[in-house]
């Protein structure tokens, strides 16, 4: 008997997240398949092995992961286009998101991926809209985050959004970022509610705004010499568990983030909620982002946005 096919999956939060319980659904299809000819092994959060977040990159494409997510921000230094991802206020619902990432945007999104790195892209999960927190005072307009330090992905897309909004941009790797939020050496930062409380930034930030100012998705890359060496039912059957890992993931991050909001309210924290006009605030203040990339990119993604709605 040959050997089995080891596939190494990894991510960096806990085993309790959505991502990595989607994960666990797609080795445990891949093993109710494939039985004894598949070995999945998993590494839950690479920074408790001493790496930062961002190595997951480098991780899965030397091959020493074979799957991982990351969000898209992370590569728009190597591949400028996917800043499009990041652009401010870019989608309404997740439900319009969904169908862009699901459709013509999505696919644009990995043949760029895929032409510029050794990633094969199956998928995309849903990292989701994103907050602003931070330990100095409520935020309602653009003003209120004058000065603010704030962590951001390394994005330029993200850099030029919140200097519009006047805020000090940091891009930090979430390691530092957590440790600089303990600290309190940084002012703001902002994710997902759920990120917020599973790096346990609301035991030290009190004002949250659901700014919805961005919303990102994690692509499920793989390292493409292994994918394209696997015999043919193999890549189908991981093709399969992404697709059926992805669609349960995206459900359960909806009751995550309930949960996230829950908890924040718990620990003694305020939750605020803009006001159509306050929300309108931020997207003007910003709109020179959209306009630049219109200018450097052309309305063809615009485009495939528009054709969700």
């Amino acid at each position: 008997m040959s050997e089995p096919i080891v596939i190494r999956m990894g991510g960096y939060g806990p085993p309790t997240t959505t991502f990595s319980r989607a994960l666990t659904a797609i080795g445990d299809r891949l093993k109710a398949e494939l039985g004894d000819r598949v070995d999945v092994k998993y590494v839950w959060n690479i920074m408790d092995l001493g790496y930062r977040g961002e190595e997951i990159l480098w991780l899965v494409e030397s091959g020493m992961l074979t799957l991982g997510y990351q969000s898209t921000s992370y590569l728009t230094d190597r591949i400028p286009a996917l800043g499009f991802a990041d652009l401010p206020f870019l989608f309404r619902t997740n439900d319009e998101a969904r169908a862009a990432m699901d459709g013509a945007l999505g696919t644009a999104l990995t043949s760029e991926i895929e032409a510029h790195t050794d990633y094969r892209i199956l998928g995309y999960f849903e990292n989701g809209f994103r907050q602003i927190s931070n330990r100095l005072r409520p935020v309602r307009t653009p003003a209120d985050l004058r000065g603010m330090r704030i962590r951001v992905l390394p994005s330029d897309v993200q850099v030029r959004t919140f200097e519009l909004l006047g805020a000090v941009p940091l891009k930090w790797d979430l390691s530092e970022a957590i440790a600089a939020v303990k600290a309190g050496t940084i002012d703001a930062q902002e994710n997902p509610f759920a990120n917020t409380v599973t790096y346990g930034v609301h035991r030290f930030h009190h004002f949250h705004t659901v700014s919805n100012h961005f919303y990102l998705s994690r692509p499920i890359f793989l390292h493409r010499p292994s994918f394209d060496a696997w015999p043919g039912d193999v890549q189908e059957a991981m093709r399969g568990a992404v697709v059926e890992a992805v669609a349960m993931q995206r459900d359960m991050a909806i009751a995550e983030e309930a949960e996230a909001r829950r908890a924040i309210l718990d620990a003694g924290c305020e939750i605020i909620t803009l006001s159509t006009e306050e929300h309108e605030a931020f997207a003007a203040a910003v709109e020179p982002v959209i306009t630049g990339f219109r200018r450097r990119f052309g309305e063809q993604m615009f485009e495939m946005v528009s054709r969700t709605r």
